[in-house]
């Protein structure tokens, strides 16, 4: 919550900087300084993304070796299903309704300001996002196939300084960054426009994460045999405390137990609620794709279609197995996507970073109550016939 409160601040201060420009000089030499920072703060950002592919799709692929087959196969299937039906609908539902409640071409993504940066400055990539992606995953599988145990721990461990260059450096930045943004566009005077569309846009995002928790507790109840309202009823002290902590990770204590509250077997809970928190993101899927959507619709972009959304969506899918537990981390993940798959300018990416942020802890929160149907369906899908005898057998003994 409180990178919430200072993002809202930066929008704020770059609003109040954008609106006071033409009475001060001195106003004016410091929105300056703002565009600066953001235009290099840009470049930053650009550089990161391809280390954020590489190192942690690259972790994730490897460390996927862990676990039984049959249930780990399951769990990645059903994840990633869930991620590109939920993406899909969101497009769809987004290409629906938002062209009648706002009025289109009310966003601005020109990179052309009406001040100038005084200093730019070009940090090109190390690779591209493609090439780290399939580099990240030739290497991760690689790295499972034979059991390298001392190239794993440099991949980890190189995925945990990213880590901490995300949660120290480029997280922290992005208050400042957004308000260069802000600040940008109240001197282009389209900022308040563009604040009325956030509102539209991020009511429909969230709408959209209870329809498709109501579309996944309604198919892995009635699949499992078990009551949709009283499963998506235990898991709501786990969607609440995700919205407060912004985190899958940090919420699979509570999800733990109200997953297991549902009746689940206890050892299908411990093995798929903590995979599920890194590889199950249905909810940052449908905000990523309403915002993209909306920010295509809204702007001089070429209007989206689903043949066009589809592969976006299917590689989407892949790169959110392995997008970093910060908060924010899964619209920087997807950053480069967007911007190779869907031509996103440095603005509209600054503009989905707005967006996303805005509402992080709801996403987080829809991924989280969401692994609790997953774990349903892993159960009765997951385990051999063997398995679910063995286990039938050790919950009789311990009932007895």
């Amino acid at each position: 919550m409180k990178l919430i409160i200072r993002l809202v601040a930066g929008i704020i201060v770059g609003i109040v900087l954008g609106l006071l420009v033409p009475s001060a000089g001195i106003i004016e030499g410091l929105a300056r300084v703002l565009i600066t920072y953001q235009a290099l703060f840009g470049q930053f950002i650009n550089f990161t993304i391809p280390l954020i592919i590489l190192f942690y799709i690259m972790s994730g692929v490897a460390n996927l070796q862990e676990g039984s087959g049959r249930s780990l196969g399951v769990t990645i299937g059903l994840a990633y299903l869930s991620t590109i039906i939920a993406g899909s609908l969101a497009f769809f539902m987004a290409s629906a309704f938002i062209p009648g409640m706002v009025e289109l071409g009310t966003l601005s993504t020109s990179e052309s300001a009406g001040l100038k940066p005084f200093l730019v400055m070009e940090i090109p990539p190390v690779m591209g996002v493609m090439t780290a992606l399939l580099t990240a995953f030739a290497f991760g599988m690689g790295i499972s196939a034979i059991k390298g145990k001392e190239l794993k721990a440099v991949v980890d461990q190189a995925r945990d300084i990213v880590e901490l260059l995300l949660s120290k450096v480029l997280i922290p930045g992005l208050p400042f960054y957004i308000a260069g943004v802000f600040a940008n566009m109240t001197v282009e005077g389209t900022v308040f426009s563009t604040l009325q569309t956030f509102g539209v846009v991020l009511l429909l995002a969230i709408a959209m994460h209870w329809i498709w928790l109501a579309v996944l507790f309604f198919t892995s109840g009635s699949l499992t045999g078990r009551n949709p309202l009283t499963m998506a009823k235990n898991m709501l002290p786990a969607y609440f405390t995700a919205i407060g902590t912004m985190s899958s990770a940090a919420t699979i204590p509570v999800t733990v137990r109200q997953t297991k509250a549902n009746g689940i077997d206890e050892s299908v809970v411990d093995f798929c609620v903590p995979l599920c928190a890194t590889i199950h993101l249905s909810g940052s899927a449908i905000t990523l794709t309403t915002c993209a959507t909306a920010i295509m619709l809204l702007t001089d972009m070429a209007a989206p279609s689903y043949l066009m959304m589809l592969p976006f969506l299917l590689m989407l899918g892949v790169t959110l197995i392995a997008a970093p537990g910060a908060p924010g981390g899964a619209v920087m993940a997807s950053l480069g996507l967007l911007s190779t798959m869907l031509g996103f300018s440095e603005g509209a990416l600054a503009l989905m970073i707005a967006l996303y942020l805005a509402q992080d802890s709801f996403g987080t929160a829809c991924n989280v109550m969401g692994d609790g149907a997953i774990s349903a369906l892993v159960e009765k899908y997951g385990r051999s016939p063997k398995q679910a005898e063995q286990d039938q057998e050790v919950s009789s003994v311990k009932s007895s």
